[in-house]
């Protein structure tokens, strides 16, 4: 006689990117298996691998490779949410008296931040704009690398995210992925510096994983703590 399989119950949340709403489950001693492994090797390519997989398993009805690393993060908040519990501990030194702050926070006052200048529409000239897409989490991982490698290298990831290009003269719209990479770095050989900069603007303001903790120092001031991203909360 075969042991039974245990049901999960099912939650729900909304992916901030598009504003869906989709079902999860919480993670299993399995899963939970996988990202202590992951966390435990402190390697970066490993953790994301253990983080997709698991969003993966947990998550309905959604590609992950599709989600912005902002829904990754998320995701994967809640999902530990109803996994283990809704607090995390956390701790931090303050940066004027050098002491140690610890707190707890609650997972569900974690918010994405959405800056009111973010726009993924990107004015070339009267004719043409681009819109963009949020890069993954490989993505993101490429142009923190390529901070400290080669401008090529950086600004070569950082075109990949252009979508698609709209002739506003004629409505035709033209997809990034129907061309070669030569052809795409021939088009954006083009591009004005005023481009570039905006380019550069939708990366700055892309929403993250945002929250402000408020505290007193040893002194008794009144202070705030901004944590963002994943690699501060999901610990």
């Amino acid at each position: 006689m075969a042991l039974p399989k245990i049901d999960q119950p099912l939650f729900e949340l909304e992916i901030p990117s598009t504003g869906k709403k989709a079902k999860y489950r919480p993670f299993t001693v399995k899963e939970e298996k996988i990202l202590l492994i992951a966390q435990e090797s402190q390697d970066m390519d490993q953790i994301i691998l253990s983080i997709k997989q698991v969003i993966s398993n947990c998550l309905e009805e959604v590609d992950v490779d599709e989600l912005s690393v902002f829904d990754l993060e998320f995701i994967i908040l809640n999902i530990r949410a109803k996994s283990v519990n809704n607090e995390i501990a956390f701790g931090f030194e303050d940066e004027d008296t050098g002491e140690r702050i610890d707190t707890v926070i609650d997972v569900n006052e974690i918010k994405v931040d959405f800056n009111p200048d973010h726009s993924k529409k990107i004015e070339i000239n009267s004719q043409y704009y681009m819109m963009m897409r949020y890069p993954s989490l490989e993505e993101v991982r490429q142009m923190q690398s390529a901070d400290e490698g080669s401008t090529e290298q950086m600004f070569s990831t950082m075109v990949s995210c252009i979508d698609t290009l709209v002739d506003q003269s004629t409505d035709e719209v033209f997809k990034m992925q129907d061309f070669t990479s030569e052809e795409v770095a021939d088009f954006v050989d083009g591009f004005t510096s005023t481009v570039v900069e905006k380019i550069q603007q939708f990366y700055m303001t892309m929403p993250k994983l945002r929250h402000t903790i408020d505290y007193k120092d040893n002194k008794g001031k009144k202070k705030q703590f901004v944590v963002e991203g994943m690699d501060s909360f999901f610990t």
